[in-house]
This record gives C-alpha cells, structure tokens and sequence, in this order.
C-alpha cells in the first residue's frame, strides 16, 4: 500500500514537472505572439500560463516536502499551495480587467488572432490529458492541492476553448470586440478559481485548527 502511495507521490511530481516546463515554454510564445499582434486574450492566456507555472512549483514544493517528513502536518504545505494559486488568478484578472478598459478606450482592436486558434488547439488536446490524470492521482491521494491544481488545468482547458472562439471569430468576421469578450471570459474562470482555491485554504487552516 505504502508503495503504491509512493508511486502516485512520483506520478505527481512529474505531472507538476511537466506543467511547469510546458506552460513556461506556452507562456513565453503566447506573450509575445500576443504582444506582438496586440491580441489581448492570447498575451492574458500566456500570463494565466505562468499561473499554471507557480501552481505546478508550488504542487512540486509540496511534494517535495511530504516526501522529506511524511509524518510531518501536510495541511500548511497543503494551505501555502492553494492560496499562491488562488492570488494568481486574482492577479491575472485584475491585469485583464485593466487591459479591456484601456482597450476600450482606445479604440483598439488585435492586427491578427490567427496564432491564437494555433496555440489554443494544441493546448486543448495537451491540457485535457494533463486534467484527466492529475484528477485520478489527486483523488487517489486524496490531496485538494492536487485537485486544485487539475482544476486549474480544467480552468486551462476552458481558457483555451474561449481563446480558440474569440480568435475564430475575430480572424473570420473582423468583429472588433471579439478579443474583449474572449478576455472577459479569461476574467470570469479566473475569479471562480482563485476563489475556490482560497475556499478550500480555509478549509484546511480550519481543520487544522479544531
């Protein structure tokens, strides 16, 4: 039993691992694809690939130190985990928020979202395997973290699919505030998850303290 515990603690960490090199290299090209065609939703997606980032360093963190003292309180590894999570997202949605407004106000519409259909299509067919098998190890272990870091691949996979829309749509009819919705829709996954992220850290500090 304890071996196959071990197993799924490694599945894990190599999962976060992966997360963390893919979305670093998404990340990167997403922004300057997006900065350079001035596409708002696809630059706010490379940002939220850097959220998928710090989740993954702080799943691995985690990890790492259950792995050190398995004996030791998992619920404060567990806590620090969910919250950096939770205040990522906060962060992108109030840097999107800022962006839609000063969009607005200019005027301004993307040259070209054709690399966001790109990028998105290959991120939908990645981040729906990484959901689905972070999902079965995290409940496994029975480990919200790990959940919560699933649901933030979820959370990817919806941002992808608004991504992957709005792109069409602006690419196919020029509609200008195609790119302002796509983004919008960034913003709303965004505080429904930093929000629960935040749910559950209370949940553990809670549990802790009784």
């Amino acid at each position: 039993m304890e071996k196959k515990v071990n197993e799924l603690y490694k599945l894990a960490y190599q999962l976060s691992l992966f997360t963390i090199f893919y979305n670093l290299l998404e990340g990167i090209v997403s922004m300057i694809l997006g900065y350079k065609d001035e596409t708002l939703t696809l630059f706010g997606f490379g940002v939220d690939s850097f959220i998928e980032v710090m989740s993954g360093v702080g799943i691995s963190i985690m990890l790492l130190r259950i792995k050190q003292n398995p004996e030791g309180p998992k619920s404060s590894f567990e806590i620090r985990a969910l919250k950096t999570t939770g205040l990522a997202f906060y962060l992108l949605s109030a840097g999107l928020s800022i962006g839609i407004v000063l969009n607005i106000l200019n005027h301004h519409k993307p040259e070209t979202t054709f690399w966001g259909i790109i990028i998105s299509a290959v991120s939908i067919a990645v981040m729906v395997w990484l959901m689905i098998v972070k999902k079965k190890t995290g409940k496994k272990l029975n480990s919200d973290p790990i959940i919560a870091d699933a649901n933030c691949t979820k959370v990817c996979v919806y941002m992808s699919i608004v991504l992957l829309i709005s792109s069409l749509i602006y690419e196919i009819t020029g509609f200008a505030y195609a790119d302002l919705i796509g983004a919008a829709g960034l913003i709303y996954f965004s505080v429904s998850e930093g929000k629960e992220a935040f749910e559950k850290a209370k949940g553990k500090k809670d549990i802790c303290c009784n």
